[in-house]
This record gives structure tokens, C-alpha cells and sequence, in this order.
């Protein structure tokens, strides 16, 4: 099959499609489309960026398109559950795109919007209803819809749904829907809940999996740049700088940080906005059309944006903060080599950050190609007080794109490297196993929340090269010595 005609697609929708600039299916439509269309269950799993929406939507469409009975008052006939707001309305728009021209009402609700608003327009009903968890069982509580009569449910990106705390809502769910009812699951990994919560809504689904876990888009250049004690924020604005015409994303571990981190942008001249939670959903709507209309060439984000902004055109994704869950980053460079365009994910690692690069290096099977630096020694890892890694040296850092893994010298590396958490008992205590980064004995110590070795003044960041408490210990013998100094003039002027 070579284009959208095979696939059983009606003509109406064949123009939508055209006009969304779509020629030929990827892999996950051309799989999945069929099998939706014949009203089964479908378990799918792909890497993000390959195209679920479509995947899903036009079927859809097409049946609801079918039916000859308009929907009644407060009735929902197909429901698309995602697990944050940014997904749920970039989802709705590329739907209501795909039915344009028809008369189906496709309706999005999200948490942070009016609720009486939304109340009023789901009174009409509605043919498709986008939402997230938590605001659909909110207007269930106040009978502003009715989900005994849904037909079709898909949950879209449901590992970040378990992820994010959903996974209670879901339950709750399935005891409201009725069954029989078609029941879509799509899902970039595939981790245990995940199959349990298909069996607890799917009946016999039909599984596509067209990339592996873990798996990137062969189109992304990856780096890591090894910034040892380097300040952070004048690397990032210099790697900025070289690619000015670029559309750029940069990940922020915390609200805060990514705020801190777009302000310093702006000061040094970068058209730059950003998205996090602690953001009104009128400010965030803003942030997405400004980054879209290319208003604004950098948008720092936390990972409320690893899913959810499908943007043409980002040329550079760079983790300025390791995502802590390894899977996180396979989302975050995700953003860029979408629809078959290429694109480059640069990443930062400090010796604090190396236990968080080798997770990642462990999921993806290979290691990260070095763009600059080197690779911090175990004196720099026990100085700054970061977990051990494992050996990264049974992958090659060749310098092509993606970095492929060795063929056959690498075979027992990737074994040992892929089986993850479940295999780590099974590891051999053999010296050549482990890193020389890793110090035998030494106790694991909780990462402070706050980077040991950086600070924050004013709204940049300025990173020390040591830590140390002498500075602190400063201060204290200095408010001692004030207080001495206090109680001796009050002495001197007791009168006698």
C-alpha cells in the first residue's frame, strides 16, 4: 500500500487528508487503519511522532460519518482520553481538520478551561469528545454528559497517563462505559500496567507494534556534550547562537527552572517563551501559537511538553536537565524528525548527571555520540557526590547519526545492557562488568533537589566548580562573632 486510497478511505476524507499535506501512511496507519475501520480492538505501539493520530481519527471519522441519527443532548459517541491538555487540543484540531465538511461536532475539554462553558457546549452533545482524565470525570460528577452510549474509546499516549497518576480515573472508567465498544489503546511503551489495563478494556485486540521501545527516529542526530563545571546557561545560549535561523525546544527539569532559563534567554536577545504547569492555560495557548507562527524560534519547556506539541519544523531539541525516567527523553527529542524531516537533540551532562545519561544509554542500546568534552572520571563522580553507572562500554560512540551499536563484538554487551531492571540481579559481579566509573561499597546518597554545585542569582544560573560549605561555615563564625560583639556593649553600659 502506497497511499491513503488502498487503505479503504472514503473520498471526503481523501481530500482532508490532501489538504493536511499528507501523501503516503506511516507505518502505524497503514497497520492500524484497516483493522479499525473492521471495528476491532487494536493495541498499538510506536515511537512518538509516527503519526497515531491519523491512525486512529480518520477511521473514526469515517464510521461516525456513516450514521444516519444526529447525536442527542449531553451524549458522547466517541471518546479520546490523553494525558495532557496540550495533546488533547492539538488532537481535536487535526480531527476537526480531517472532518472538514462534515457535520460532526468534535469538542475538547481540559482542566483549566471554563467548566461552564464546556458544560454549555456538551448540551448539544457530541459526535467525538477529546478530554484528560481528570475534567471528564469533573462534568461526569455534575451530569453534563452521558457515557453510556459510547461506541469508541481510544487512549492516546496511555503510559504517560499511568505515569502522570490516571491510572485510578481509568479504573473508574471502565466500571461507567458499557461494553460492547471498541476500544483503542496506543502507547509508546509497553510496561506491565500497560497490559494489564488492556486486558481489563480491550476483548481480543489486535497488536501493532512498529518500533521497539526506547526506539528513536532514525532521522535525529543525538549529542551529548560534557560540560563538566562549565556554566550551563552561556553553553546553551552559545549552541543557540550557531543556529540562530533554527526552531529550537529546550527541556527544563522543574516550573521554576524553565522559567528562569526563558527570562535569561530574552535578556540575552533570544525570542524565546515557555510552557510549564505553573502556567494559566490561556498563557500556555499563547506560548504554542507564538512558538507555531514563528513569533518565538525557542520554547523552554518542562516535560508537560515531552508529548503534545506537534510543531513542523524543530530543528533542535536540547535536554539542558536529563529527564530523571529514561523513557522521557525518547519523547522529548521526539519533538524534532517529525513527519520525515530531520532534526538534532543535544544533550548536557554534568558529573552529576552521569547515572541519568547511562539509564538513557541503557534504554536506547547504544551510547550518545560526545559532541565535546569527556566523559567524567570516578574521582569527578565521587566528588560530586553522583550515583555509580554501569559500563557504557559495550556500545560504540561512533560519530554517525544515531550512533548505531556494534554488530557482532557488541552482542553480549547489548544483551546484558537491554535487560533491564529485571536482569540486574542476574549480572555477573566480574570486574571487567562494571565501570571503573563506579566505586565499589560506597553508600548510594539521594540527590539533593537542588544541584549541589549550582546556585541561582537573580534570574540566571551561576554554577560553582566545587562544592563546599566553607562559605557557609563563613557566615556562621561571622553572626557568631556579631552576637559576642552584641552582649560585650551591653556589659560596658549596665549601670553599676
Amino acid at each position: 500500500m502506497t497511499g491513503f486510497a488502498d487503505l479503504g478511505l472514503d473520498l471526503a476524507l481523501l481530500k482532508g487528508i490532501e489538504a493536511a499535506g499528507y501523501h503516503n501512511p506511516s507505518p502505524i496507519q497503514e497497520k492500524a487503519i484497516p483493522i479499525v475501520l473492521g471495528g476491532k480492538d487494536v493495541l498499538g505501539l510506536a515511537q512518538t511522532g509516527t503519526g497515531k493520530t491519523a491512525a486512529f481519527g480518520l477511521p473514526l471519522i469515517q464510521n461516525l460519518m456513516a450514521l444516519e441519527s444526529e447525536v442527542q443532548s449531553r451524549q458522547v459517541r466517541s471518546l479520546i482520553l490523553a494525558p495532557t491538555r496540550e495533546l488533547v487540543l492539538q488532537i481535536a484540531e487535526a480531527l476537526k481538520g480531517y472532518a472538514k465538511g462534515s457535520n460532526l461536532r468534535i469538542l475538547s475539554v481540559v482542566g483549566g478551561a471554563s467548566i461552564n462553558m464546556q458544560m454549555k457546549f456538551l448540551l448539544k452533545g457530541a459526535d467525538i469528545l477529546v478530554a484528560t482524565p481528570g475534567r471528564l470525570m469533573d462534568l461526569h460528577e455534575r451530569d453534563a454528559l452521558l457515557l453510556d452510549e459510547v461506541n469508541v474509546l481510544v487512549l492516546d499516549e496511555a503510559d504517560q497517563m499511568l505515569d502522570l497518576g490516571f491510572i485510578h480515573v481509568l479504573r473508574h472508567l471502565s466500571k461507567i462505559l458499557t461494553a460492547p465498544r471498541q476500544t483503542l489503546l496506543f502507547s509508546a511503551t509497553m510496561p506491565a500496567p500497560i497490559a494489564k489495563l488492556s486486558k481489563d478494556f480491550q476483548t481480543q485486540p489486535v497488536r501493532i507494534e512498529v518500533a521497539p521501545a526506547g526506539k528513536t527516529a532514525d532521522k535525529i542526530t543525538q549529542r551529548v556534550h560534557y560540560i563538566g563545571t562549565q556554566n550551563r546557561v552561556d553553553f546553551l545560549r552559545n549552541c543557540l547562537a550557531e543556529h540562530m535561523d533554527g526552531v529550537s525546544v529546550v527541556f527544563a527539569r522543574t516550573k521554576r527552572g524553565a522559567e528562569k532559563l526563558k527570562n535569561v534567554l530574552v535578556e540575552a536577545g533570544f525570542a524565546a517563551t515557555s510552557v510549564h504547569g505553573n502556567k494559566s492555560q490561556a498563557q500556555r495557548d499563547k506560548a504554542i501559537a507564538d512558538f507555531k507562527s514563528g513569533a518565538a524560534k525557542i520554547l523552554v519547556a518542562t516535560d508537560v511538553a515531552a508529548r503534545g506539541i506537534d510543531i513542523s519544523g524543530v530543528s533542535h531539541v536540547y535536554n539542558y536537565d536529563l529527564p530523571e525516567v529514561p523513557e522521557i527523553y525518547v519523547h522529548r527529542i521526539g519533538r524534532t524528525a517529525r513527519a520525515g524531516a530531520e532534526g538534532e537533540a543535544v544533550s548536557f551532562c554534568r558529573p552529576v548527571d552521569m547515572h541519568l545519561l547511562a539509564e538513557i544509554e541503557k534504554l536506547l542500546g547504544m551510547a550518545i555520540p560526545i559532541a565535546s568534552g569527556e566523559r567524567p572520571t570516578a574521582e569527578d563522580i565521587k566528588k560530586y557526590g553522583a550515583k555509580p553507572v554501569r559500563s557504557a562500554s559495550n556500545f560504540r560512540s561512533g560519530s554517525g547519526r544515531g550512533g548505531q551499536r556494534q554488530s557482532a563484538s557488541g552482542k553480549a554487551g547489548r544483551s546484558a545492557a537491554g535487560t533491564g531492571r529485571a536482569g540486574a540481579s542476574q549480572r555477573s559481579s566480574k570486574k571487567e562488568d562494571w565501570n571503573p566509573l563506579e566505586v565499589e561499597g560506597q553508600k548510594k546518597k539521594r540527590r539533593p533537589k537542588k544541584s549541589a554545585n549550582e546556585t541561582e542569582q537573580g534570574t540566571g544560573f551561576v554554577e560553582r566548580s566545587t562544592p563546599s560549605n566553607k562559605g557557609r561555615q563563613v557566615k556562621k563564625s561571622a553572626k557568631r562573632s556579631a552576637a559576642r560583639r552584641k552582649v560585650a556593649a551591653k556589659r560596658k553600659v549596665r549601670p553599676t
